[in-house]
């Protein structure tokens, strides 16, 4: 009888701390910032390391649920590179080496995928405190050179980990390549003046290495079944 009582009250706790488990809300968004490094890929340097420049990050992230997300990103930095540092030969810079630092601006706005849900698993079943994603996406850039600028338009592909810091903080590193649509954002079109065909052909690109801190707010409204209005 004694056991019949104690193993009754066991499976009653449990139940109740199941529940209780269940009654942190979940967040519709996440706000915050980033810092790391991004380094341009193109005609002037061809290698993911060098290069590499500060960058700052405005980030946003809408989240339907903690499988998937919207994201957007409002990064600021520099981009540099120099005909002096690749092998390729350009003749017309046989005498004087071309060299750039253009400020550059980037706005993508990207979907981001968890390889399984996310969050403190107190707010959904099954959800971790550590989970790694995939993002793609479509953005919008701004380089700044010395004559005049180049704006145009990128597709962005990266991966990335995040983990759950707290109940409302979020810490991610994430590193993603930009394939942007122009030739431009070094300063110079077609070194070798050969025309080609293609989106993406002989285009400039950029890599950004980033960890963000954001914040969840807009709280989910969870179903009012404590609630005696229907």
């Amino acid at each position: 009888m004694t056991l019949r009582i104690v193993a009754t009250l066991l499976l009653t706790s449990l139940t109740i701390l199941g529940i209780n488990a269940q009654d942190e809300p979940e967040y519709r968004m996440e706000v915050g910032a980033g810092a790391g490094m991004v380094s341009y890929q193109g005609d002037f340097n061809a290698s993911l390391l060098k290069k590499m420049q500060p960058m700052g990050s405005l980030v946003v992230r809408y989240k339907p649920n903690p499988r998937w997300a919207y994201a957007m990103n409002a990064s600021y930095g520099t981009i540099k590179g120099s005909s002096a540092n690749v092998v390729t030969y350009y003749p017309q810079y046989r005498d004087t080496a071309y060299t750039f630092s253009n400020p550059l601006l980037d706005v993508s706005f990207r979907f981001e995928y968890n390889f399984w849900p996310y969050g403190t698993g107190n707010e959904y079943r099954g959800a971790k405190k550590i989970v790694p994603y995939v993002t793609a996406g479509f953005g919008l850039t701004y380089a700044k050179g010395e004559e005049k600028g180049t704006f145009t338009g990128n597709l962005p592909i990266g991966i990335g980990v995040r983990y759950k810091v707290a109940k409302r903080l979020n810490l991610s590193m994430e590193w993603v390549m930009h394939f942007s649509l122009s030739d431009k954002l070094d300063g110079v079109e077609d070194p070798y003046g050969i025309k080609s065909s293609g989106i993406f052909k002989n285009t400039d690109c950029y890599s950004m290495l980033q960890l963000a801190l954001t914040y969840d707010i807009w709280a989910k409204c969870k179903v009012c079944h404590n609630s005696s209005e229907w």
